[in-house]
């Protein structure tokens, strides 16, 4: 193989993504050329509608997929966070890389801290599982949605659009950005639990191709797949899509893994959740049987309900 096609998001952070696992494919692979086919997905065309609208997280994913099986690329880098838990005929998600840290960051240019919001302080986000860990807190917050990349979101902050907004730390700090805003709170896993896959890298291959799947799984990390694969597991098993709020994280310490998920409406009622250690020798289908657990308790009803109340005037366009 003398030639290697990614395809990639063209946004900031996903070009950052795809040059960095094209650097560490070329230091390993010498002999390889390594080029990037760079696409506009429909997710980032589409900026004046909630993700849950426009069909959830396989717009960001879609046009990727169909270059790869189209003969266009052989591999793709994506956010697995954007990665539906459903892969193409044809299409294999086989690598994650090492993941960095998973927080969610609050952004003001005002306020020091979320504690430290007036009552009735805008915050701005689109995600349903913010909003819904946002106003369990504080009830009183006025979330406002927010769209765009992350440059149009940091610029909509300092132009006073918002008191504070929350984005994921981790693509701030990858672009360089945390260094132009005021006030920055690194928030806790149990303070703000994040979604399933963030902060972690997912590389999907065509399946048939074996030397890309070798040089896929040259890039895998261990501790980071088995976690990512119990929140992906439990996301399958639940049938949670975007237009309902869902956080799940897993993380490795040592001999031990902790495993925090939370459902509910988006108004920050109704809430399920479950924080469990276990071995990570105990820990298979651990994803599963949590969602499981929920499920029993009433989940899918409670999910049905969120989902319809989330965006009850606008009904989402489908894939």
């Amino acid at each position: 193989m003398k030639k290697l096609t990614i395809a990639t998001r063209v946004s900031d952070l996903a070009l950052w993504q795809a040059y960095h696992i094209k650097d560490r494919i070329e230091k390993d692979y010498p002999e390889i050329e390594v080029v990037l086919n760079k696409i506009v997905s429909n997710g980032d065309k589409i900026l004046d509608k909630p993700l849950a609208l426009i069909g959830g997280k396989g717009h960001f994913t879609k046009e990727l997929e169909d270059e790869m099986l189209a003969g266009n690329a052989e591999l793709a880098v994506h956010s697995l966070k954007d990665v539906p838990t459903y892969m193409p005929d044809g299409l294999e998600l086989v690598a994650v890389t090492q993941r960095q840290d998973q927080s969610d960051v609050f952004l003001s240019h005002t306020y020091a801290t979320l504690e430290d919001l007036p009552q009735g302080a805008v915050v701005g986000t689109t995600s349903l599982r913010r909003r819904m860990q946002l106003l369990q807190k504080r009830p009183d917050l006025k979330i406002k949605d927010l769209r765009g990349n992350v440059n149009t979101r940091l610029r909509k902050l300092a132009e006073g659009q918002y008191d504070a907004i929350i984005l994921a730390w981790i693509g701030l700090n990858r672009l360089d950005l945390l260094k132009d805003i005021p006030y920055t709170q690194k928030l806790s896993l149990d303070m703000m639990i994040p979604p399933m896959g963030q902060a972690a890298l997912g590389i999907e291959i065509v399946s048939s191709n074996d030397k890309v799947r070798e040089i896929a799984e040259s890039l895998k990390d261990t501790d980071t797949f088995i976690c990512t694969q119990i929140e992906r597991d439990f996301i399958s098993k639940i049938g949670a899509g975007c237009s309902a709020p869902v956080a799940c994280n897993a993380v490795i310490n040592g001999e031990e893994i902790t495993f925090r998920v939370m459902l509910g409406y988006p108004d920050g009622t109704n809430i399920m959740n479950e924080k469990v250690l276990v071995n990570v020798n105990e820990s298979k289908n651990l994803g599963s049987r949590i969602a499981q657990k929920m499920i029993d308790n009433g989940a899918l009803e409670l999910l049905d309900n969120a989902q319809r109340i989330a965006f009850k005037e606008e009904m989402p366009q489908r894939l």
